[in-house]
């Protein structure tokens, strides 16, 4: 199997969920880390942001291993295919207020561990990306910032 438990897991959230209209992203400021955990996700910095090697890996982990594009689409706005059948709808990582109220440690947190009332998959927990595959997936989607 090309993407092992990624797949797997991408098939099951495919399979439960039921198909909506494409909804309008929720608020991209609400508090997706727990209340006991926010102040060390907020301090916590992505060593990758800004480094164009780390980000090309993260491109590629984007588009391929993490699957992140199959939710996420291939622009990050959200879009992807199966995300069409999401409510609420994947992060749009080109919205620049989800970026002006999150942090880069907010941001790991979710793909580390998912998102309660979402369909993002705890990434890291499950095993298909690894810590470090997680912070240069991170960094690259923070290049769609306002685009």
């Amino acid at each position: 199997m090309k993407y092992g438990l990624g797949s797997f897991v991408l098939l099951a959230v495919l399979v439960s969920g039921s198909y909506t209209a494409y909804a309008a992203e929720k608020d991209p400021c609400a508090a997706r880390v727990p209340a006991d955990q926010l102040a060390a996700a907020k301090a916590e910095k992505n060593p990758y942001v800004g480094n164009a090697a780390a980000i090309a890996e993260g491109k590629t982990i984007f588009e391929g291993k993490g699957v992140c594009f199959t939710c996420h689409g291939m622009t990050g706005h959200g879009d992807g295919d199966a995300g069409k059948a999401l409510d609420p709808t994947p992060r749009n990582f080109g919205n620049a207020k989800f970026h002006a109220c999150k942090t880069d440690g907010e941001m790991l947190w979710v793909i580390r561990n998912g998102s309660a009332g979402t369909g993002m998959i705890p990434a890291v927990i499950t095993g298909i990306l690894t810590e470090d595959e997680a912070k240069k997936a991170q960094a690259y989607e923070k290049t769609f910032k306002g685009k």
